[in-house]
């Protein structure tokens, strides 16, 4: 989830300058995953962009199975004037590139 809000702005771009909370988070653990040397694969992208929020969902798996699925929404923050904030038309079309649908269960 990070790499989007330090990607926009060392691009340049003022978009995701302030803060975000984290409003719910979900998470499935599909199948055990137990201490290994092989590495697993952390798969996250966007799949809903609101308003004033948006949901980035995650997979880990490797290439034979998937181990969890979990779901983020994520709240743009003023940090100035402590509150949430809406989604600005710059970083909904930056967030646009990593909206995907889910993929089906495994």
């Amino acid at each position: 989830m990070d790499f989007m809000f330090r990607l926009a702005p060392g691009d340049g771009s003022p978009s995701f300058s302030g803060g975000s909370v984290v409003a719910r988070h979900e998470i499935d653990y599909v199948r055990p995953l137990v201490h290994r040397h092989e590495p697993v694969t952390v798969e996250s992208w966007v799949t809903k962009i609101g308003a004033a929020s948006l949901t980035i969902a995650y997979e880990i798996k490797d290439p034979e199975q998937v181990y969890v699925r979990a779901a983020t929404v994520v709240v743009p923050y003023d940090l100035k004037a402590e509150r949430p904030r809406r989604i600005s038309a710059e970083e909904k079309l930056f967030l646009q590139k990593y909206l995907a649908e889910e993929p089906a269960a495994a």
